[in-house]
């Protein structure tokens, strides 16, 4: 069983993924935090972050695994790392290339073949399981998920300017929406839940509802 959560930066869907996924007791995967995971890997090794064919190699040989609610790059925890502003602004040009989403696609089918799985990201009742047994699309408004975002990276004690936080998650959701190879969209038969007014505890247990009998 597949359930696939889609949504823009800042509208829960991470949290509650991870929240519904304990509640059900089955596994949970993060395809933006693979995305995420690549473009530092390319930061690190200082290349043209839209050259397709260095991307490819590089998400090819890409030794990423998930262990306990972390992201790990050749053994090192690199969980608060993929989620800086730095990966932020610089995650977009990485995303679009089609041939390194083909082969993010065909890792994350593989990652998910023999088991039960919460699955969050962009496109993935749209692209990568659109047979998912159960569909959701979150959203909120755009100054609540920049509120949340700050919150978010303030309690981790980093530096951020909310004013560019809000002018750089607005890039992001215009790249995310506008792109040409799997763009952020909503999937005809996905339940859309707006979580701006919701906790995310209370949004977990609005998704459960359409699950659990």
């Amino acid at each position: 069983m597949i359930i696939g959560i889609d949504g823009p930066a800042g509208s829960g869907k991470t949290t509650v993924a991870k929240l519904l996924a304990k509640r059900l007791g089955i596994f949970y995967l993060d395809t933006g935090a693979m995305y995420r995971a690549l473009t530092l890997k390319a930061l690190e090794r200082k290349v043209d972050l839209s050259d397709q064919d260095v991307l490819k190699k590089i998400v090819e040989e890409l030794n990423l695994e998930f262990k306990d609610g972390k992201v790990y790059i050749d053994g090192l925890d690199v969980s608060d790392q993929i989620r800086t502003p730095l990966i932020d602004k610089s995650i977009s040009p990485v995303v679009a290339q089609p041939e390194v989403r083909a082969v993010m696609v065909k890792l994350q089918r593989s990652m998910v073949a023999k088991g039960d799985f919460v699955v969050e990201g962009r496109d993935i009742t749209t692209v990568v399981f659109p047979n998912a047994k159960y569909k959701f699309y979150l959203d909120a408004t755009p100054a609540i998920r920049a509120q949340r975002r700050f919150k978010e990276l303030s309690e981790k004690g980093m530096d951020v300017n909310f004013q560019e936080l809000d002018q750089d998650l607005k890039r992001r959701d215009n790249a995310d929406k506008t792109r040409e190879v799997s763009p952020l969209k909503v999937s005809e038969d996905a339940i859309c839940i707006d979580t701006t007014n919701l906790t995310i505890f209370e949004t977990a247990e609005e998704i459960a509802k359409y699950i659990i009998p």
